[in-house]
């Protein structure tokens, strides 16, 4: 450990090569956002929404679970190995969507493309938090995040224009086979962190060990900070899973062109994307409760606004509120986790945070499903909305803030 350094400066190429590394990690996301519950209905005939939105569920779920052990596989043999693993298996997702002659390949699919985004976008931010000094760790994983929800929007613009200008299949995921080449071998280049990680741990005041039953236990719900950032995790992820699956299907309701649609479900994770470089390091200067409570108040907004106007220009507007709502937690809130957690034990904690948030994704898609076949699009829309307003008046009232530095000053 005597030539390793703990800080971003100290570890730019390194740094760098994750950022970019986790570009490709979003765009396998975004390879699906615009088309797929399109080619539910049109390529397969599905008239149910709750069955459209089955591969959304396939994912969260399959994303969430793998989450849980990424990061406790993680701490035991290494980040690196676990994300050259998950491009192995991301190889999978466009060739079975490329063959695909029943939706339930569709669904398949995804559940590997859940495994592909547990393994490698765990690890990226994992590692980027392990280079990172404690004060640099909201800038830390918002770049990550930036460059990941990057890859979603301009990988869900380009996919769509792919598919207006050719065909839904399987012209689009032929880019898909092309990012898992490159992703792959990004990763081979990187290097692991498992020195930073001995090297924090060594340093850290903390000093506690937790199984994985109290590890779990503590993030779910026994510690009052961490179960607070785990709800507002899940609530945000909620919103994420319904507006996958149903803003293509609102905005085609409503006559928009599959272009338009392509656009505007680009513009709401690019703007979520781009502003995490900012919340991400503002969050290390402001501290992290406050962005938290108005992102996820912020959210709940735009998605009513979504709602109440009935314009192209404006909808564009709403969804730029939407993603910057997004920006203001998400990098925020893992950092928060990382304030709290020993080195130790960080990236299992991290991994529990990730698998209630990304079952989110989940339950979204199949809350969204039902509340659209028993009522309609705009109720489940508007309804989904109440879960991350109530998340941030939760946090506004119980959370305390877990900056370090803000946290000493008031103890």
């Amino acid at each position: 450990m005597k030539n390793v350094q703990i800080g971003i400066k100290e570890n730019l190429l390194n740094f760098i090569l994750l950022v970019v590394t986790n570009f490709f990690v979003g765009s396998m996301v975004g390879l699906e956002r615009t088309i797929l519950p399109i080619i539910g209905e049109e390529d397969f005939g599905l008239v149910s929404t709750s069955a459209a939105l089955s591969f959304i569920i396939s994912f969260g779920f399959s994303k969430a679970i793998v989450n849980y052990f990424a990061g406790a596989i993680a701490d035991r043999f290494g980040r690196k190995k676990v994300l050259l693993v998950g491009w192995s298996v991301g190889l999978l997702v466009p060739l079975l969507v490329i063959f695909a002659s029943s939706w339930w390949m569709i669904v398949v699919a995804n559940i590997f493309l859940g495994i592909n985004q547990g393994l490698t976008w765990s690890m990226t931010v994992n590692m980027k938090i392990d280079l990172a000094k404690p004060t640099q760790r909201g800038f830390a994983v918002g770049f990550n995040e930036f460059a990941g929800y990057t890859g979603v929007a301009v990988m869900a613009a380009v996919s769509g224009f792919v598919a207006s200008s050719y065909s839904n299949r399987p012209e689009p995921f032929y880019i898909g086979i092309v990012i898992v080449v490159i992703g792959f071998a990004l990763s081979l280049i990187v290097k692991d962190t498992q020195a930073h990680i001995k090297l924090q741990a060594s340093k850290s005041t903390k000093n506690t060990t937790l199984s994985a039953a109290d590890i779990f236990k503590n993030t779910t719900y026994k510690n009052k900070n961490l179960s607070i950032l785990t709800f507002s995790g899940l609530s945000t992820n909620l919103k994420d899973g319904m507006a996958w699956g149903l803003f293509p299907i609102f905005f085609a309701s409503v006559g928009l062109s599959l272009s338009q649609i392509g656009l505007l479900v680009a513009i709401y994770p690019a703007s979520w994307g781009f502003f995490q470089l900012f919340t991400g390091f503002l969050s290390d200067k402001i501290g992290r409760k406050k962005l938290i409570v108005g992102g996820m108040w912020l959210q709940a907004i735009s998605l009513w606004m979504i709602l109440l106007v009935n314009e192209y220009s404006t909808w564009i507007v709403a969804a730029i509120l939407l993603g910057v709502g997004t920006a203001m937690v998400y990098p925020t809130l893992q950092a928060s986790i990382s304030d709290i957690a020993d080195p130790s034990w960080r990236a299992s904690s991290m991994g529990v945070y990730r698998f209630w948030r990304d079952s989110g994704y989940a339950f979204g898609a199949l809350f969204a499903g039902i509340l659209t076949d028993l009522l309609n699009v705009g109720w489940a829309i508007g309804l989904v909305a109440i879960l991350p307003l109530s998340a941030g008046i939760i946090a506004a009232i119980r959370l305390r803030e877990t900056l370090p530095s803000l946290f000493k000053e008031n103890s």
